[in-house]
């Protein structure tokens, strides 16, 4: 008996219920999650196998960024998660510094959890409003998700030039240093996001379709999330208490006062419900910085970044993405170019696990469990 025929007896009882159909959906474009492909085994509507299939977007970025200088690879890791360009500066900043022994000013740090907890709100806000659309929703709560992204995108262009490959950190510090004017904004804005956050969940948290189509779906228990290496929001729905903020308080998390949502049942509903409490934290770390950035340089006058030649050795540094623990693993060999530039995506990594979410649940169940994932290809492929 195949592994599929197992599989289907310890499902149904019966291997000779029905006919297995091979379904290959994709490859396309879902939701923005970048090209995807899944190959699909299905006993009527009933999916017995699934396969991701992945490496569509693939450009090369690690290999690329051994052969240019350190700080040439920048711009680069915006294009890994498009959607969080600040996070994923902050990520390989914070290896590059490790690696050099470089600091970081004390104002430089405020900016960085400021623009990194800006970054969380739009990207869990967007996530929700995609997976709404991929339940069938109409454009409504997308609509209503996107007018706040649009706000804070608006802040990252006044402040890096752009909205979304902001190319904004720098080694020892951020780029351009937030006037007064900006900090008003950013701090309007974060004073109407609980307004908009409660307006939000009345729409969404109780609908009967939204309960019906989430709860009990797409599971992923806690020892298989622990054991697969799941990091960020679904790691923290299926009950784990583990938020690299808290864990490393890497920056300056540890001056802040906010507190880890965890979920019980670790389904879609929870992921959901997880992403939604995570913003309203946000919304509170960023209240404290705002509140608290002190006065003083952006940018450590030591640092050099243009032929930057760190001594041999290496490093690992991560933080908690909105998506999970996005780590670079560097070493260097003392010369300008890095000797190996290693991407740690938690895309990728909370992807493997589609299979076991989606066993014996209806083909329709697959959208709605891949929109909870939170994935973004070009940090998938890379």
């Amino acid at each position: 008996m195949s592994a599929v025929e197992e599989r289907i007896v310890e499902l149904t009882g019966d291997v000779d219920s029905g006919q297995l159909l091979e379904v290959s959906m994709g490859p396309h474009h879902p939701s923005t999650h970048g090209v995807f492909r899944m190959n699909v085994e299905l006993e009527g509507e009933r999916v017995m196998k699934l396969k991701p299939v992945f490496g569509y977007l693939h450009r090369n970025h690690e290999k690329i960024a051994e052969n240019g200088s350190y700080l040439a690879a920048m711009p680069f890791t915006d294009r890994l998660d498009y959607m969080c360009s600040m996070t994923n500066n902050w990520a390989y900043a914070l290896s590059v510094e490790k690696l050099a022994g470089i600091a970081v000013p004390e104002r430089a740090e405020y900016v960085r959890v400021i623009v990194a907890e800006l970054t969380r709100l739009q990207n869990h806000v967007s996530l929700i409003g995609f997976l709404m659309q991929d339940m069938g929703a109409s454009g409504t709560p997308l609509m209503y998700a996107f007018r706040e992204r649009e706000k804070i995108l608006d802040l990252f262009e006044q402040l890096s030039g752009t909205r979304m490959m902001c190319n904004y950190m720098r080694f020892g510090g951020v780029r351009v240093d937030p006037t007064p004017e900006w900090l008003a904004e950013a701090e309007a804005l974060v004073g109407r996001f609980p307004a908009f956050l409660d307006e939000f969940e009345q729409l969404l948290r109780e609908n009967e379709i939204l309960m019906s189509r989430t709860q009990g779906v797409g599971v992923l228990p806690r020892e298989l999330a622990v054991n697969a290496g799941v990091t960020g929001p679904m790691l923290r729905a299926s009950g784990v208490n583990y938020d690299i903020r808290k864990v490393d308080a890497y920056g300056i998390y540890d001056r802040f006062q906010f507190r880890v949502p965890l979920g019980e049942h670790g389904d879609v509903y929870d992921r959901y419900m997880i992403r939604m409490l995570e913003m309203r934290e946000s919304v509170k770390i960023l209240e404290q910085a705002l509140r608290e950035i002190p006065e003083g340089p952006a940018m450590d006058p030591k640092a050099r970044l243009r032929g930057l030649r760190p001594k041999a050795g290496e490093a690992y540094g991560r933080i908690e993405s909105p998506k999970g623990e996005l780590g670079f693993f560097l070493i260097s060999n003392g010369t300008p170019e890095p000797y190996r530039y290693r991407v740690r995506p938690p895309s990728m990594i909370n992807l493997t696990v589609l299979e076991d979410m989606c066993l014996g649940r209806s083909v329709a169940d697959i959208v709605v469990t891949l929109g909870s994932v939170d994935i973004i290809l070009g940090e998938v492929d890379r």
